[in-house]
């Protein structure tokens, strides 16, 4: 019998009171991790692979997690923050390694509504 590996997770779905904002943010730092080509979206929803964002409302309030994004490259962390910045994010810990373990080069960013992003390169894997 083989298995073959499946992602734990099926989709992310944020939503946001600033939604305006929340969408140039995302669409900046997406491609700045190289992602923009398969991004979908409208005035009111933006869509990559299983990241879902829309709008807040009485019904379902924003968000409020932390998300790791995978990064090919430090040079793609490097982009990610500053597109992020330009884009209307909020620095929460500029590119640099962490402790976690050796190898993990990562950047943080809040976005409009305090999510705190991520953006790693682990160095072991490559």
């Amino acid at each position: 019998m083989t298995t073959q590996a499946h992602s734990i997770v099926d989709h992310i779905h944020l939503r946001s009171v600033h939604l305006d904002q929340a969408i140039l943010f995302y669409q900046a730092i997406f491609q700045a991790l190289g992602r923009n080509s398969d991004m979908k979206g409208g005035r009111d929803w933006l869509e990559l692979g299983c990241f879902y964002l829309d709008e807040a409302d009485a019904d379902a309030p924003p968000s409020r997690i932390h998300l790791a994004f995978a990064a090919r490259s430090r040079a793609e962390v490097q982009a990610f923050h500053a597109a992020g910045l330009k884009a209307g994010g909020t620095d929460n810990g500029p590119p640099g390694l962490r402790d976690y373990h050796p190898g993990y080069y990562a950047a943080y960013l809040l976005d409009p509504d305090g999510n705190n992003i991520e953006a790693k390169f682990d160095e072991r894997t490559g």
